[in-house]
């Protein structure tokens, strides 16, 4: 299950709720809710349901009661528990919890999991661009600079990947200034537009010095992986290391070893499979450190398409790269506890080419985030 697909059960369940007297909502409450689970990206982006940020919340959390409670007349937590009951009946969730003052935890079954690897693999290169930015045009200005020049390239590809438009201007004194036009309101008001000055730290270093220094690559990395107000770490005996504690080389490394796997699968006779995670989690008992570790990278997976968009919208080549590097973090430990090929005298079967499904699916997410950031993404390194 995709989070656009429980964002759309949520609003259906809410929907049922109302249509059988259980939840009162005024028509006015429940249309942003209903427009929001209609877009592309069934309201996933936009906050009906996320990635809880930390572990023992459910698989996705939801504050749709929260944002109920106040039209329907009822506290939120009794408007939750609504939707507990209700949501707990649908196909493809396995248990539904109320916590804190209103918020719901979603667990889905364990074959549901598939349906977000099938998701990822079906739109490859495509996976995290979107329409959230249609009807948004990005006017940009820029001073001289190696950084600054190169973040507003980036926020342009960023700002694109989510179907907004670039105007492209000539250079100007001062930082970057992004011109935002809003999309046109369903209710026909005139647009306003909003001006963003960012303001980037240089390295003090010219570009072709550093792309001397460091490759193309590992100069657009340094430059980009640090938050804009932030000096960027410019040493090449830390960018090009070649070593675990490089993030950038932890993060190529991690898309070079997905594409191993996936050769050295061939020659095993092993094909991606995400349809075989029910088999695969049929292995895994409890809590153990298998089922956590293929959780954290699969919620990881199904947040990259919001972390792109929060990318574009606060104009923060960062957000991405600090991404790609929790990504790969998690497909090492994925890697290590839920071995997506035989080991030893093991014989293949359906959970191998489940895991496997699912490190082609990181591999993707790999790819695309350094696409975004202009940096290659290695078959062999």
């Amino acid at each position: 299950m995709t989070p656009a697909q429980l964002s759309r059960t949520v609003v259906h369940v809410v929907r049922s709720a109302v249509e059988a007297g259980e939840l009162t909502v005024p028509d006015d409450a429940l249309a942003p809710l209903i427009a929001e689970a209609g877009g592309a990206d069934g309201g996933a982006r936009r906050g009906i349901v996320r990635v809880p940020p930390w572990p023992g919340c459910g698989d996705f959390a939801s504050h749709v009661a929260l944002r109920l409670a106040a039209a329907s007349g009822q506290a939120p937590r009794d408007v939750a528990e609504v939707l507990r009951r209700r949501l707990a009946e649908q196909p493809g969730i396995e248990r539904v919890e109320v916590a804190g003052p209103g918020f719901v935890n979603i667990t889905v079954a364990a074959g549901a999991h598939a349906g977000l690897v099938r998701e990822v693999l079906a739109q490859g290169a495509a996976y995290g661009r979107g329409d959230v930015l249609v009807g948004t045009r990005l006017r940009l200005r820029y001073q001289d600079g190696p950084r600054t020049a190169l973040f507003a390239e980036v926020i342009a590809r960023l700002a694109t990947a989510c179907g907004g438009e670039v105007d492209a201007l000539p250079s100007a004194g001062g930082a970057v200034s992004l011109a935002v036009t809003p999309t046109p309101t369903t209710s026909g008001a005139e647009t306003t537009t909003e001006t963003v000055v960012l303001s980037v730290r240089e390295p003090g270093s010219a570009l072709d010095q550093l792309v001397e220094s460091l490759g193309w690559g590992g100069a657009r990395w340094a430059l980009l992986s640090a938050a804009a107000h932030d000096v960027p770490r410019c040493d090449p005996g830390e960018v090009l290391a070649q070593r675990e504690s490089n993030p950038l080389f932890r993060v190529r490394y991690a898309h070079a070893r997905v594409r191993a796997l996936l050769r050295n699968g061939r020659d095993l006779g092993i094909e991606p499979d995400a349809d075989g995670s029910v088999t695969d989690a049929a292995t895994d008992t409890g809590d153990d450190s298998a089922a956590r570790a293929r959780w954290a990278l699969l919620a990881l997976l199904a947040d990259y398409p919001r972390v792109v968009e929060a990318a574009a919208r606060r104009h923060a080549p960062d957000r991405l790269a600090r991404e790609l590097m929790a990504v790969a973090d998690a497909f090492f430990r994925f890697h290590d506890d839920c071995a997506p090929l035989p080991r030893g005298e093991e014989k293949p079967s359906a959970a191998h080419r489940a895991r496997l499904a699912t490190a082609e699916a990181a591999g993707t997410v790999l790819a695309n985030g350094l696409n975004l950031l202009g940096i290659s993404a290695p078959a062999h390194l």
